[in-house]
């Protein structure tokens, strides 16, 4: 009887093994990268020094501009003040010359009541005339003061940026080297790379704070990202690059549950399990170049293809994710945004 069973099954046996191995042999097309390469330390310490980077140069630039403001204003306030100058050793000289009780002399002497109002009038209009010139003069000195104490505060807070900068520049250097990476490296760049529409940001030019907000309208997709990313992901396609991507995911770290990464394939199918050669490298090499020219119009955090990273104030560095070609970046390009 278990026999008899058993001969029955085997035709049935043999077709699930072998749709059992067709399911592992092949690769899955659309399959998200399972991994993007390093240690949840690394995606961390990156964020944090792009994050950082940014933020600073933001201010940076910022203050610069004050800097330009307050220059010109020192410059005006100078320029009134010396105009002034002569005008007013004129009317020092003059109060030192007649004093009040000359100047009163003056009026009782008028040989009529006509003439002394006339000299009245008269001194009342060059007395005015003397307070403005007087006011005027002691507010473009005062205004010289006050501008060349905030420049001189502006100057103190451009090298607290740079300083800044520089720390998370080493801070990402550090954080690569320590995963086996961090080299520099040429990586891609293409100077007729179209320029993308900029992103919304605040007033003083930072980035808004944004929350995973927006449906993920990917192909890859099915969750949420943030305003930012679906910007990215919509000038990116726009622009010409509309293969595949995959933005949101559910992952242990990184930007990807957070709504603020994408993963773009390089094959027009979807991800491969192959690296990628031939018109999918020109492809993927775009792309990175797509990203890095417009990265202050997006607010790229950075962006990883063909084991290469490259993030703000760092350029492009070799990049050590080890594994299959997901880990490595050579089937997809990843952005991730601020």
């Amino acid at each position: 009887m278990a026999a008899t069973l058993l001969r029955r099954l085997q035709p049935v046996l043999a077709i699930l093994i072998a749709l059992a191995v067709l399911l592992v042999a092949a690769p899955a097309a659309h399959a998200d990268p399972d991994s993007e390469g390093g240690t949840k330390s690394l995606r961390t310490a990156l964020e944090s020094a792009a994050k950082g980077h940014i933020e600073a140069k933001n201010k940076l630039e910022n203050s610069k501009k004050r800097q330009k403001q307050l220059t010109a204003t020192l410059a005006e306030a100078k320029q009134k003040a010396a105009s002034l100058e002569t005008r007013v050793g004129e009317v020092a000289s003059r109060s030192y010359r007649q004093g009040r009780f000359n100047t009163m002399t003056l009026l009782l002497n008028s040989s009529s009541p006509d003439a002394f109002m006339e000299r009245a009038l008269r001194l009342d209009q060059m007395a005015q005339v003397d307070g403005k010139v007087l006011t005027g003069y002691q507010e473009a000195v005062v205004t010289t003061e006050q501008a060349k104490k905030a420049i001189d505060l502006e100057i103190k807070e451009q090298q607290k940026q740079v300083t800044v900068m520089a720390k998370k520049k080493q801070q990402a250097e550090q954080a690569l080297a320590i995963a086996g990476g961090g080299a520099a490296r040429s990586g891609f760049i293409n100077a007729n790379s179209p320029l993308a529409k900029p992103a919304p940001r605040n007033s003083d030019g930072s980035w808004p704070k944004e929350s995973c907000s927006v449906n993920d309208p990917s192909p890859g997709g099915g969750g949420c990202i943030t305003p930012r990313t679906l910007h990215a992901y919509q000038q990116a396609r726009a622009s010409g690059f509309k293969r595949y991507t995959g933005c949101f995911s559910q992952r242990s770290s990184g930007e990807h549950p957070k709504g603020r990464a994408c993963d773009f394939s390089a094959a027009s199918g979807g991800f491969e399990n192959v690296n990628a050669s031939g018109g999918d490298r020109t492809y993927g090499d775009n792309l990175a170049a797509y990203f890095v020219k417009n990265a202050d119009r997006l607010g790229v955090l950075y962006v990883i293809w063909y084991r290469q990273i490259w993030q703000p104030g760092l350029g492009w560095k070799s990049y050590s994710g080890s594994g299959g070609p997901s880990a490595t970046h050579t089937n997809h390009v990843h952005l991730s945004v601020i």
